[in-house]
């Protein structure tokens, strides 16, 4: 299963035309939300005077995200951005690198509603069915390359140190994926395989 891809983009715009900012991503939505794959998207400012706007959209995978990014309808829509906004900064995020983004509360608009985050006991829970076969695993490992009166804090320190890599880049991204159906809240893929036969 592909994970779903989170774009991060600041853009600076003018406050002066920020009327024209927000028709102008609304039309993006408009366009983004006709492409297959499309979760959402939204945008933020720290205050009303300022000319900073974080704006986010989501996909379903790469793929599905590249479809809209290489499209004719979203480079029009970039064109008429002309002399409104101007990217400064891009970032794409996996999986369930985006639930560790900051908290916003100000002037926060989401104009067209993605999947909600799971609620943090099934995040918790996912977390843990990736973290603790892993740290099992690493800790058993250990004993027969470390003697048994290491230092219990060098040993946490290197066990950590071996795991944080693991568990970003594969663990996590593949059990988030895997899991994505029963953290959404969706039938298991198994049975919605039996109500179509």
């Amino acid at each position: 299963m592909s994970n779903t891809v989170t774009v991060s983009i600041i853009r600076q715009v003018d406050p002066e035309q920020a009327d024209r900012m927000v028709a102008w991503i609304n039309a993006g939505a408009s366009l983004a939300e006709r492409f297959p794959g499309y979760l959402g998207m939204g945008w933020v400012r720290s205050g009303v005077e300022s000319s900073r706007w974080h704006m986010l959209f989501r996909f379903e995978s790469q793929d599905l995200l590249d479809a809209w990014s290489e499209s004719e309808q979203r480079r029009w829509w970039l064109d008429a951005a002309q002399g409104i906004a101007e990217a400064t900064f891009v970032e794409q995020r996996t999986g369930i690198e985006g639930w560790f983004d900051d908290p916003t509360s100000q002037d926060v608009a989401d104009l067209r509603p993605g999947p909600k985050a799971p609620p943090r006991w099934k995040q918790g829970i996912v977390i843990w069915m990736a973290f603790f076969p892993l740290s099992l695993l690493t800790t058993w490992l250990l004993t027969f390359v470390l003697p048994t009166d290491f230092n219990l804090v060098l040993r946490v320190l290197l066990s950590t140190f071996i795991l944080t890599p693991i568990m970003t880049y594969f663990a996590l991204p593949g059990i988030t994926s895997a899991m994505s159906w029963w953290l959404q809240g969706q039938p298991a893929p198994w049975r919605k395989e039996r109500q179509k036969s």
